[in-house]
């Protein structure tokens, strides 16, 4: 959560919304954020689920533990899921990518007829797939 605080004006700027949801209750989430020090910086809705029912619907809750893997999704302004990722307790996540696959999206969400490469990064260059596009995306990018 401290790497989504450290890029959260860049999400903000990008029109984005970040809500963290686990089943922790919200005097758990209280108290990380007034003991953990790396947490300080955290301005963003921080949701309780301790019935685990969001975390049902997105398909992170384990119902062995009773916890929540870790799913980072993005939802287009219509609703939409546009990317998901799933990742086990133990591996954390990386804003700096998110960051990019939200950009990629609020991208091609007015250019529905390219594709943004792998690595791609704002401004750069884009792929209009196609048949003459097959076995030659390393010349295109």
């Amino acid at each position: 959560m401290a790497d989504l605080a450290d890029q959260h004006e860049n999400f903000k700027s990008s029109n984005a919304e970040l809500i963290t949801v686990s089943t922790d209750t919200k005097f758990v989430h209280l108290a990380w954020q007034r003991e953990e020090k790396s947490l300080e910086n955290v301005k963003f809705t921080m949701a309780s689920d301790p019935t685990g029912e969001v975390s049902r619907l997105f398909g992170v809750y384990d119902e062995s533990t009773g916890l929540d893997l870790r799913g980072t999704f993005i939802i287009n302004p219509e609703g939409n899921l546009v990317a998901s990722e799933v990742l086990f307790y133990n591996v954390g996540r990386n804003s700096e990518e998110l960051l990019r696959r939200l950009k990629a999206n609020v991208y091609l969400s007015g250019h529905s007829d390219q594709a943004c490469p792998a690595r791609w990064t704002e401004g750069a260059k884009t792929l209009t797939p196609s048949a003459k596009l097959v076995g030659k995306v390393y010349e295109a990018t």
